[in-house]
């Protein structure tokens, strides 16, 4: 298999949550591999940084700011996007939010908060972006789920919840768009220290057991879920769609690991 079909060169990327955590480091490996890539979240000056570091590497990008609460605020995006690139190749959803707390206890606002984030944000992305992808007759939807798609974690029902939604997502827009061109996968990151879940795995007995759980005996690092985001979006993936890829250190294979 040539190594060019991993190459990204003239594909144009949009990372939705692309300025932190696991979000930037697939910003950052997309434009590695060749993409021009447009980072966006809410935060400007967390977009200026993410942009000028994909400029860097020699890439083209857009600070355009976004909030996926705020479905004008895609559009925006998007046709911003489309103004100075002319086309949209790759929708990576990566923003996401969590909240833990006894489920019996947790109140419906913050329910609804992560759901409407984590779930519907990515719904609200890809009906915008999508559109214009199967006008083009090319496209590839990257998801971010996580291991919570497959298995309960203690006192984050409602993460869980939005992301077995993603993982159902995924799979349901697959299908309706696998004839037009467009590809939908998603991946299931393993345990990845970030600004979001940082004070919840970092030096905590959740950490400990997260570690024992994982084969590999370590947290992963965030430049280690690029690979398989960049895979989906080349065209080595192009009979892939609909597929869930953990990203795990072994985590899901996992019964008794001594």
């Amino acid at each position: 298999m040539s190594l060019s079909l991993f190459d990204l060169s003239g594909r144009i990327a949009v990372v939705i949550g692309g300025t932190t955590g696991l979000g930037h480091a697939i910003a950052l490996g997309l434009a590695e591999a060749g993409a021009d890539v447009v980072p966006t979240s809410r935060r400007r000056e967390q977009v200026e940084k993410v942009a000028a570091e994909i400029e860097a590497l020699g890439r083209r990008s857009l600070r355009v700011s976004s909030d996926v609460l705020n479905r004008a605020s895609l559009q925006v995006l998007h046709d911003a996007v489309m103004k100075e690139f002319g086309k949209v190749d790759i929708l990576v959803n990566a923003a996401g939010i969590t909240h833990k707390g006894p489920t019996l206890e947790v109140v419906e606002a913050d329910w609804s908060r992560v759901i409407e984030t984590n779930l519907t944000g990515a719904l609200r992305a890809c009906q915008i972006f999508a559109p214009t992808m199967v006008r083009a007759g090319y496209g590839r939807i990257v998801n971010v789920a996580s291991l919570s798609s497959f298995v309960s974690f203690h006192e984050v029902a409602a993460y869980s919840a939005s992301k077995c939604g993603v993982a159902s997502l995924t799979k349901s827009l697959a299908i309706e768009l696998a004839r037009k061109g467009v590809n939908v996968n998603a991946i299931a990151p393993g345990i990845f220290p970030t600004p979001m879940n940082g004070s919840i795995v970092q030096g905590t007995s959740r950490g400990e057991e997260l570690i024992l759980r994982t084969p590999m005996g370590r947290f992963g690092n965030a430049r280690e879920v690029a690979g398989a985001v960049i895979f989906l979006a080349s065209e080595a993936a192009s009979f892939i769609t609909g597929e869930v890829i953990t990203v795990d250190g072994g985590f899901m294979a996992s019964g008794v690991n001594q």
